[in-house]
């Protein structure tokens, strides 16, 4: 079985779910389907969460009733039948219902949860009515069954594996079977999300409970880039990464794709394509456990980052030094991007600027700190492995005209990592391109 995943752009209008409703049964085989809110809700139940947390009611109607009015005009454009027409306005009209309910109660995070969910309750029940109303034997599963968290808010795998294949096994013999991205229960059986990778990372964790052939992330985009398209020009797509590869890429700027989410697959050995909805043909890009041996695949980068230096006479075979410092980033719940030593000092990189004060404060126990703020990590992914001579010099030659703060390399077999300016970003990225994949 294949698992499909659509993001909210791909079921944004009417239109849209008629396309994946047709890429769905393209193949006529069984399919395990996982549908984002359509593009935009998410953002407006957010909002009346926040007219709600304010206790202003009234604001909150008014955006419920906007949203309202915009999904009843979908049906008469989605449904040709009135009888599919009448019962998706009746699931609607139960919907709003629901969520005007919360007017009139306490409101917490625990009742946010429960009001952002009805984004992918909604698409999914609309596009399960209209599959049946095309005769397509579609059945609706809800995530909420079998989609669970830990008490440390990372997924249940064990129960996810039980509870997906016993729900499949009570369902059995449909072609197409659908449910919600992003929403669960946590630990205690309250409604939560899965936060990093949404949509994609139930995806993910499905395809692995089940052992499916192959996981496709269905987006607006043709695969992972070669290189930035908003800022280079000439970029074109990567056919084939290594799953270290990808979560380089996507956790150094590839927005395409959460680090986290094919973490699951890649476990499991299970390939994931991303596939574009807008054109289907397009080959998009395949992630797998296969390294392209000799190959440098793309750049990315990471804006907005803080580059800290502590130097430190003291530091010179200091034992617990390091050690030290690294506890003060822990503290205060700061992740690290880049790290460089000398006997004297070390430098590191981090993108979340909350606690920089106070971290910078407790590093001057320990020496002579400096900070420099708005730089960006530019990161070169490929086969990397340092028995490939010469690879980390064809991306230090395209960088010789640009200024570097520190180099990374050697962490990974798949990255060399250069801190620069954030004004030096687009000539970097320009150069790059030019040296490593347009000659």
């Amino acid at each position: 079985m294949i698992v499909m995943k659509f993001g909210g752009t791909s079921v944004g209008s009417p239109s849209r779910m008629k396309e994946v409703t047709r890429l769905v049964t393209a193949s006529g085989k069984p399919v395990f389907v996982v549908l984002s809110a359509m593009s935009g809700t998410t953002n407006s139940l957010v909002e009346i969460s926040n007219y709600l947390y304010r206790k202003n009611p009234d604001g909150a109607n008014e955006v419920i009733n906007k949203l309202e009015e915009k999904y009843m005009a979908h049906v008469d454009e989605l449904y040709t039948t009135n009888e599919w027409k009448q019962n998706t306005r009746a699931f609607l009209a139960d919907e709003f219902k629901y969520l005007r309910s919360f007017t009139k109660e306490l409101f917490t995070s625990f009742e946010e949860k429960s009001i952002v969910a009805q984004g992918e309750i909604i698409s999914t029940n609309m596009v399960v009515n209209y599959m049946k109303e095309q005769g397509i034997d579609a059945c609706l599963l809800s995530a909420l069954d079998f989609m669970r968290t830990d008490k440390n808010s990372e997924p249940d795998t064990v129960y996810i594996k039980d509870k997906v294949n016993n729900v499949l096994a009570a369902n059995d013999g449909h072609q197409v079977y659908i449910t919600q991205g992003f929403i669960c229960r946590n630990a205690y059986g309250e409604i939560d999300n899965l936060q990093r990778g949404g949509s994609d990372y139930t995806a993910s964790l499905i395809g692995a409970a089940i052992n499916a052939d192959e996981i496709q992330i269905w987006t607006d985009i043709d695969g992972m880039h070669n290189n930035d398209p908003r800022v280079v020009d000439n970029t074109s797509p990567v056919h084939q990464l290594h799953f270290e590869e990808a979560a380089e890429l996507a956790y150094f700027g590839a927005k395409i794709l959460h680090p986290t989410c094919v973490q699951p697959a890649k476990y499991a050995g299970i390939p994931v394509r991303l596939l574009n909805t807008m054109d289907p043909e397009a080959a998009g890009t395949t992630i797998s456990n296969s390294t392209e041996k000799g190959c440098i695949k793309a750049v990315a980068a990471k804006d907005n980052i803080i580059a800290i230096k502590i130097k430190s006479s003291r530091m010179l075979l200091a034992t617990g030094f390091l050690r030290k410092v690294f506890e003060i980033f822990e503290s205060y719940q700061t992740a690290i991007d880049m790290v460089c030593t000398s006997e004297v000092g070390v430098s590191m990189s981090i993108d979340n600027p909350a606690h920089v004060n106070e971290i910078v404060d407790e590093l001057k126990k320990y020496g002579t700190v400096t900070v420099d703020t708005d730089m960006c990590i530019i990161c070169v992914v490929g086969d990397l492995d340092w028995s490939n001579v010469g690879f980390e010099t064809l991306a230090t030659e395209a960088m010789k005209n640009i200024p570097v703060r520190m180099i990374s390399y050697g962490g990974s077999n798949y990255n060399i990592s250069f801190l620069i300016k954030g004004s030096d970003k687009k000539r970097a990225l320009q150069s790059l391109s030019n040296t490593l994949f347009n000659k």
